[in-house]
């Protein structure tokens, strides 16, 4: 059972740049000509509201401000893109998820509610609270 979201916008990370390395040319463009129609069918339902590839490579920045090369390109874990998807729950965005052509290929959709304020804090809100009482 999942907690109820306050949110109806959903993002939906695509993971596996590296999908398509063992795929011939024509497999490729039919998978994009599925994912292309897979996307238009949930834009013209409103159900997607922006969505972006991304870059390969990246930096990391680590508390010590140190800012290092991301060498995610050969990685499966690799976040390849996004889509921010309009549901009324988490099942139904996991349901929409399940649909996306990129599965087949060997990519995997992580879904996460987007929410207004991250739960740490929330957390720190509710101590402060507590200790001014």
């Amino acid at each position: 059972m999942s907690t109820p979201s306050t949110t109806s916008e959903y993002l939906l990370l695509i993971r596996n740049t590296t999908w398509h390395k063992n795929v011939s040319p024509k497999d490729i463009q039919k998978l994009l000509k599925r994912f292309t129609t897979w996307a238009e069918r949930l834009s013209n339902e409103g159900k997607i509201k922006r969505g972006y590839p991304l870059a390969p490579e990246g930096k990391i920045i680590a508390r010590s401000k140190a800012v290092t090369d991301a060498a995610l390109a050969e990685t499966k874990e690799a976040i390849a893109g996004y889509l921010v998807i309009q549901a009324d729950s988490l099942e139904e965005a996991a349901e929409i998820a399940k649909d996306a052509p990129c599965l087949d290929y060997g990519q995997t959709l992580e879904v996460r509610a987007i929410i207004a304020e991250p739960s740490e804090l929330q957390f720190a809100r509710q101590q402060i609270a507590n200790e001014q009482r």
